[in-house]
């Protein structure tokens, strides 16, 4: 099969990839690399350095399946440039899906979010409850959800709502919950938590890379699916961190109410099963710190890389 991955040089896109490759797909990498690209030279892999707002140079030829996990990723970045935020992740997205129906492509998976449902008080949350997005990043992922259903006439459209994800990575990230928390530890022998009551969903970067996998073997499975396994408040999952690398815990106050919770038995019933959990992730990430393969780096960190204007 040969698979488009748009945003490949990301977090997630790094670790998918290979995986895709050890498949004996193969794989058109397309992404701008505001992150650089640490992607491993393979002979079934294409890299192409690209803007998905440009959507006529996005290579679709001989392409048999989409996975479009281009976007401006979590809250703080999508805030930073709302006009950016909306042009790549809604917009780009939008017009990427109509040229792949027009040209025939009849498989696509989108990367939603599982924080389009805002804050809900439901301990059970659900695909089929109302999106409320209180932000620009939930919001665009909203309207794309919207845009890539109207599609499900023309292919098999399969959108995923991932959690938070956490774990190593080539291209790695350390301002999601998980990874910023270990890293905290690690660093200043000291983990700061805003508020601390505030739950996040959460799921191992494996898992999503390898459901993501799943659902290129398995077309039938259309629509929408929550991914997430571990809904821990932040204090939890500083403490999990504390029980593998002793450190201080300050709570301080904090005036961001936001609270996700997701319930994925909608995926659990297709047969897919998560192997790992976050108490791995925090595991990971020590071993690579200790290995000296993993630094506390601005360019890990998606806000501080942005806000030095790499994107345009």
């Amino acid at each position: 099969m040969k698979i488009l991955v748009t945003g490949a040089c990301g977090y997630v896109g790094t670790t998918l990839v290979p995986k895709l490759l050890a498949r004996g797909d193969e794989v058109v990498a397309f992404d701008i690399m505001w992150f650089g690209n640490d992607l491993t030279p393979h002979p079934a892999l294409t890299v192409v350095r690209g803007d998905v707002r440009d959507a006529a140079t996005i290579p679709l030829d001989g392409i048999d399946a989409i996975i479009h996990l281009a976007s401006v990723a979590n809250d703080p970045c999508g805030d930073l440039n709302p006009k950016l935020t909306w042009e790549i992740s809604a917009l780009a997205t939008m017009q990427l899906a109509d040229r792949a129906a027009r040209e025939g492509i009849k498989r696509f998976i989108y990367a939603s979010s599982g924080s389009v449902y805002g804050i809900k008080d439901e301990e059970q949350v659900t695909e089929d409850l109302t999106l409320e997005p209180i932000s620009e990043y939930n919001k665009t992922k909203m309207v794309a959800e919207r845009v890539m259903l109207s599609y499900a006439d023309d292919m098999a459209v399969q959108i995923v709502r991932p959690a938070t994800v956490c774990g190593p990575s080539p291209r790695m990230r350390l301002d999601v919950s998980v990874n910023m928390l270990t890293m905290q530890a690690l660093t200043n022998g000291e983990i700061t938590v805003f508020g601390g009551n505030q739950v996040r969903p959460n799921i191992h970067i494996d898992d999503i890379t390898d459901l993501y996998v799943m659902l290129l073997e398995r077309p039938e499975l259309r629509g929408v699916y929550n991914a997430g396994f571990e809904n821990i408040s932040i204090l939890d999952i500083a403490r999990m961190v504390d029980a593998q690398v002793p450190t201080k815990i300050t709570v301080t106050e904090s005036n961001d109410p936001r609270s996700y919770r997701i319930n994925s038995d909608k995926l659990l019933a297709t047969g897919f099963k998560p192997n790992k959990t976050v108490n791995d992730a925090i595991r990971e990430i020590i071993v690579k710190f200790q290995r000296g393969e993993l630094k506390n780096e601005d360019r890990h960190y998606n806000l501080r890389w942005m806000q030095r204007g790499v994107q345009a």
